[in-house]
C-alpha cells in the first residue's frame, strides 16, 4: 500500500492569517497521525508565510510517523534540516517568491550541486528525494547524485485526468518504470486529489508515498479532517 503523508502548510497558513495559535496545528498534527496517515510534511519557505522554522523545530517530537521536510536547499534549509533530522528531506527547486512549487529539478544543469546535497543529508542519516518532472533523462540524472528516491511532480497528470485525458499518466509510468531499474524509490504529489489519486497509483509501479496538502485540507472543509484521510487511506489501498 502506498503511504499517505499530509502537508500541513495549509492549517499553518489558516492559523498565521489571524495570528495566535487557532488552527493548533501541533494537535493537527498529532490528530492527522492518529487517524491513520503514516507521515507528516511541511513545506517551510524563506519568508515563513506557512510553516515557520520554529514550527518545524516543535513537530519534531510530536511525528512519530514519518516527518517529512520540503524545500530549496539554501544555507537556511540546510541548517534546519540537520538541526531536526527528519526523516525525509525532499529537495524542492522552487523560487523565493513561487506561490506552489512549479517545476522539478533539472538534474544535467545541477547535478553537482544536488550531490552534494545529497551526501551531506545522507551523512546524518537523512533519507533524501529530489522533486522531478516524469522526464526518464533527468531521472538518470537523479541517480547519479545518489539519492534515495525521486517525487515526481503530478500537476501535467491532473491537469490531464481533470480533462478526462488518462493518457496523462504515460510520462509517469515511463518515469516511473526507469526509477526502478535504476533503484530510486518514488515518491509523488502536488494537485492529487480524491478523484485522481487511485487512478494514480494503481498506473504507475513502485509508488512508496504520496505527499498531499493542499486537496486534503480543502475537503475536509467538507468531509472533516479525519473523515477526509480515511478516505484518501481507502483510495491508496
Amino acid at each position: 500500500m502506498t503511504k499517505l503523508s499530509v502537508n500541513i502548510n495549509k492549517i499553518a497558513t489558516l492559523r498565521n492569517a489571524r495570528g495566535g495559535n487557532v488552527p493548533d496545528l501541533l494537535k493537527a498534527a498529532i490528530d492527522i497521525q492518529n487517524f491513520g496517515a503514516q507521515g507528516i510534511t511541511i513545506h517551510p519557505r524563506p519568508d515563513q508565510r506557512h510553516i515557520r522554522y520554529i514550527d518545524a523545530i516543535q513537530l519534531r517530537p510530536v511525528v512519530n510517523t514519518e516527518f517529512n521536510i520540503e524545500g530549496n536547499p539554501i544555507p537556511e534549509f540546510i541548517d534546519l534540516v540537520l538541526r531536526i533530522k527528519p526523516e525525509q528531506v525532499t529537495l524542492v527547486p522552487d523560487a523565493v517568491d513561487a506561490i506552489t512549487s512549479n517545476a522539478g529539478w533539472d538534474t544535467k544543469t545541477h547535478g553537482s550541486f544536488l550531490k552534494e546535497v545529497v551526501e551531506e543529508f545522507k551523512r546524518n542519516g537523512i533519507r533524501t528525494s529530489i522533486f522531478m518532472d516524469p522526464v526518464v533523462s533527468l531521472i538518470e540524472g537523479a541517480a547519479a547524485t545518489g539519492t534515495d528516491r525521486i517525487e515526481l511532480y503530478t500537476e501535467s497528470y491532473a491537469v490531464e485526468f481533470e480533462k478526462g485525458n488518462k493518457r496523462g499518466v504515460l510520462p509517469y509510468v515511463k518515469a516511473a518504470k526507469k526509477a526502478g531499474e535504476l533503484s530510486l524509490g518514488i515518491n509523488a504529489g502536488h494537485d492529487l486529489n480524491l478523484e485522481n489519486l487511485n487512478y494514480f497509483v494503481n498506473e504507475v509501479p513502485g509508488v512508496l508515498e504520496v505527499s498531499i496538502g493542499h486537496a486534503l485540507i480543502a475537503e475536509a472543509l467538507y468531509f472533516g479532517l479525519q473523515n477526509v484521510v480515511s478516505m484518501y487511506l481507502e483510495k491508496l489501498k
